[in-house]
């Protein structure tokens, strides 16, 4: 039986793997806002563990928000639906009486985080 303190050498890495770019912004943002109720729940982010590896952290995803928020392109009411329906995991349904303005937030939302989220590769 070998010895756990043996000089064999170490094996190599793994060779890194490529990343892959989420197939929209919704996708992106339901994959943010996990992360984030991980992370409130103690749990460490870090980068290279994870099984899909991504083109990005949680926190490039919370700058691009920032920045926009801060620019005005983005409003208090678009973050308030965002968080909503992405702790959720649903869109706002349009069809829906209740849900047919945050339908309304959600998709300018979106689209105002689209161009940003694509040019970073992030979004495909």
């Amino acid at each position: 039986m070998p010895s756990l303190h043996s000089n064999a050498p170490l094996a190599p890495p793994p060779p890194p793997r490529a990343e892959v770019p989420f197939a929209s912004v919704e996708e992106a943002w339901f994959w943010f806002v996990e992360a984030q109720a991980a992370r409130q729940e103690g749990a460490r982010i870090r980068a290279g563990l994870a099984l899909l590896p991504r083109p990005c952290e949680p926190l490039d995803i919370l700058r691009v928000v920032d920045r926009l928020y801060r620019q005005r392109r983005l409003l208090r009411d678009h973050l308030l639906v965002l968080a909503r329906h992405g702790r959720r995991h649903m869109a706002p349904d349009p069809t829906r009486r209740h849900e047919a303005r945050d339908a309304t937030l959600w998709r300018e939302a979106l689209d105002r985080l689209e161009p940003v989220l694509k040019a970073k590769g992030i979004v495909q």
